[in-house]
């Protein structure tokens, strides 16, 4: 209990002078790190995200036009993964019909399946760092919306954000991002979709912050979801082996930021590694966001991954 009640003494004096305010005892009880029997195992995926301006629906704006000729829908996403020998196919949910069905997702299940790719998961935009009020709850109600289209496809994995502060102070909004996951958590948990808090700026720009958001949450079914290229310190490599226990997920870039520097390629054998050295057992998907055509770069890049584990 000592080691625990000085490491939670230790993250809060840290917090506080990075201008961050530690969750009240997130860290005193039980590790949340996931401990894992066995090797280490890792299965290969594929972001539709990687193919954001190629998209024929899309919930966000497109950087540039593209040859209308080579615009794919999510069957035809899968399909692609499919070829590229992907284990999985993560479905954005930036890039579904602005309506759909319980009927649509369920013949995106059935097609995966009879493609023998798996859904590993989606990805809902979302901000939590909001005072009470209609905005807040509307952001929660994406997520419980998501995890029931989710639990429809099949897909264990609901990618979430935690945001930035939005009209209150960082501590309150760290505060609300929790309160605002609890609400979500038992919903994903009677579904059978884990949650995972992405490290995406804003509040948890810093690794310790979504480590203890992490544990003032403490719920089985909220962890991480390990976004490589989203850590923006001058030691990108140690915050990702710090939140590497917590990981369901791995959204695996290739390319990294470092401050001062900015991006520069991954090591994605010394990532791997890491991952190992934390006996990682899931999805390494790829998400592919550099400046290279995807459809030229893409099957280069997988061949690397599968090459590395």
């Amino acid at each position: 209990m000592t080691s625990r009640i000085s490491r939670r003494l230790f993250l809060g004096s840290t917090l506080s002078a990075a201008g961050f305010v530690a969750v009240p005892g997130a860290l005193v009880g039980a590790p949340l790190s996931i401990a894992r029997k066995g090797a280490p195992r890792f299965l290969v995926g594929l972001a539709a995200y990687s193919f954001r301006e190629y998209f024929e629906d899309s919930s966000h704006t497109r950087q540039k036009q593209v040859d209308p000729s080579r615009q794919i829908g999510l069957k035809g996403f899968i399909d692609y993964v499919a070829e590229q020998g992907c284990q999985g196919a993560e479905l954005t949910s930036y890039y579904f019909p602005p309506e759909f069905d319980r009927e649509f997702l369920l013949e995106l299940r059935r097609h995966a399946f009879l493609k023998g790719v798996e859904i590993s998961g989606s990805a809902v935009g979302n901000t939590f760092t909001l005072p009470d009020g209609p905005e807040l709850d509307a952001e929660i109600s994406r997520v419980l919306r998501w995890i029931d289209h989710c639990a429809t496809l099949g897909a264990p994995h609901l990618r979430v954000f935690a945001g930035s502060p939005k009209g209150i102070s960082t501590p309150d909004a760290i505060k609300q991002c929790v309160t605002a996951l609890k609400r979500c958590a038992d919903h994903a948990g009677d579904r059978g979709v884990m949650l995972g808090v992405e490290n995406h700026g804003g509040i948890v720009a810093k690794a310790e912050v979504l480590e203890e958001i992490i544990h003032a949450v403490n719920h089985d079914w909220v962890r991480v979801n390990l976004d490589t290229g989203n850590f923006y310190s001058a030691t990108p490599y140690d915050d990702l082996a710090r939140l590497a226990p917590y990981a369901v997920n791995v959204q695996l870039k290739v390319e990294i930021n470092s401050q001062p520097g900015g991006k520069s390629e991954a090591d994605l054998k010394r990532i791997v590694e890491i991952l190992r050295r934390a006996n990682y057992q899931g999805y390494l998907t790829l998400e592919y966001e550099a400046a290279e055509d995807p459809w030229a770069a893409i099957p280069r890049h997988l061949e690397a991954i599968r090459g590395l584990i």
